[in-house]
């Protein structure tokens, strides 16, 4: 038995398998997340196609998604947040934090996804990408001349400046 992608601490039999296979279904819009994710770390792409919400099958392209997931190995999945999207609830969003390697190189896939139950069946809706925000320097401009503020003792322009 090997642990689940989605690091949940469960075994993958137990854990997303049944869902992705179809012998389950999932109770809460975080379990249907962490199957997706499972789904694209095991290359079962038809998984993701299925459990898009019907109104979005248009834009669904298979291939493009076979070609992401295969070309990728996913490293981790890191659920932020999550509101609503339980077992009573019609509709929920997760956030989450998806890590692959690409032609070698780490990205993190920053998400707020939206999930929706229809006749007692969650579906991923729709998804907003979260892009890091702008950090701005709020604090006082250091001058060239300026003591550097590494506290090494030299001018600003003979240190960290430099």
């Amino acid at each position: 038995m090997t642990q689940c992608p989605c690091l949940s601490g469960k075994e993958y039999e137990t854990c997303c398998a049944p869902l992705i296979d179809g012998t389950q279904s999932a109770t809460t819009a975080e379990a249907l997340m962490r199957s997706r994710y499972s789904a694209f770390a095991k290359g079962e792409t038809d998984y993701i196609g299925r459990t898009l919400h019907p109104d979005h099958h248009e834009e669904y392209d298979p291939l493009a998604t076979k070609r992401w997931a295969d070309s990728s190995e996913w490293v981790k999945l890191e659920i932020v947040d999550t509101k609503d999207g339980g077992e009573n609830d019609d509709e929920g969003t997760v956030e989450f934090i998806a890590t692959y390697r690409q032609n070698g190189a780490i990205h993190n896939y920053h998400e707020l996804g939206f999930f929706s139950r229809l006749k007692d069946v969650w579906y991923y809706v729709d998804g907003k990408v979260i892009t890091p925000g702008t950090v701005r320097n709020t604090g006082p401009k250091i001058g060239r001349n300026d003591p550097c503020p590494c506290g090494s003792g030299k001018k600003y322009k003979k240190c960290c400046g430099a």
